[in-house]
């Protein structure tokens, strides 16, 4: 049933994943948003990012033609979400996604050949300005690699324009520190903490949790590139694009040093249009309805066990 109201692009199913996730919010993070009043406006904040990287989910999906006029995209979002809730928790982590989405939004757009230079820059710029937040969010300065690969290899006014983008972000954060804090970089500017340390995954719930969501992702990863030489011929670099940030948010996961759920939000956007892209292909109804009533159970069953 849940497939068949999201197998169509209408204004209710984006109404439905926001009241989803924002009930989500309220139970998850209950304690805090009724606390003191800057905590409640931490919360606030991390609320609000939260509804708008659904939105960008929607609008890149859609504008970009990368399904077909449904709301599977933003239905698995939501629905990770309900699995790894503590993916809202870190304000550092939503805003560094936040930028990254503005540099995906940038380089799938490249399709249309139109302001190459100025997408490019902008890519690199919003990625190094994730970086901020959480470095190892400058991973998927591999997708400005990757766009260029695809799109600009034999330019080279292209090629340097990435570069620019970084320089011009660095340079913004070396006048905010000279003016807030007198100093031209922090300790705190880029911190390159990484772990290795799974033992808090070795429990029933962490185990479902990450057995449901590899096995899902290699799953529709397998028929997402079968699918891939079928498509529009001038879409077919950025369903690559969309290949590559799911194997970059996989590596970022696995270096994160943090590790309780909220390391898979880079994660969430290109795993979502990946399985957007295989839910349109299952001819099975009922296949299709038990493979998301499993991500709808998951956060229950952890619950119980």
């Amino acid at each position: 049933m849940i497939t068949s109201v999201f197998s169509k692009s209408k204004p209710i199913n984006f109404i439905i994943v926001t009241v989803y996730v924002t009930l989500l919010f309220l139970i998850t993070r209950y304690s805090f948003i009724f606390s003191d009043l800057n905590t409640a406006i931490s919360a606030l904040f991390k609320w609000v990012i939260t509804l708008l990287l659904v939105f960008l989910l929607d609008f890149i999906v859609s504008k970009n033609s990368l399904t077909q006029q449904n709301s599977y995209a933003i239905m698995t979002f939501g629905l990770l979400l309900g699995i790894f809730p503590e993916a809202m928790a870190h304000l550092d982590l939503l805003l560094s996604n936040l930028f990254v989405f503005f540099a995906l939004r940038r380089l799938i757009s490249l399709h249309t050949k139109l302001n190459i230079k100025k997408k490019l820059f902008d890519a690199a710029f919003w990625i190094t300005i994730a970086s901020f937040f959480f470095f190892w969010s400058s991973l998927f300065f591999a997708l400005v690699i990757v766009a260029l690969i695809y799109y600009s290899q034999n330019d080279f006014k292209n090629i340097i324009i990435p570069f620019i983008g970084t320089c011009t972000a660095i340079i913004l954060l070396l006048i905010f520190n000279v003016l807030v804090h007198d100093a031209y970089f922090r300790s705190t500017d880029f911190e390159r903490y990484a772990s290795l340390d799974y033992t808090v995954y070795n429990s029933k719930t962490g185990i479902i949790k990450l057995t449901l969501l590899f096995t899902y992702l290699v799953w529709t990863l397998i028929y997402y590139f079968k699918s891939i030489p079928d498509k529009n011929k001038k879409l077919k670099p950025s369903y690559f694009i969309i290949a590559w940030a799911c194997t970059i948010a996989v590596l970022v996961a696995i270096i994160a040093p943090i590790k309780n759920g909220s390391e898979y939000l880079f994660l969430f956007a290109p795993f979502s249009i990946v399985m957007a892209n295989y839910l349109e292909v299952i001819s099975e109804r009922w296949f299709k309805e038990v493979f998301i009533a499993l991500l709808i159970l998951a956060p229950i069953i952890s619950l119980l066990l």
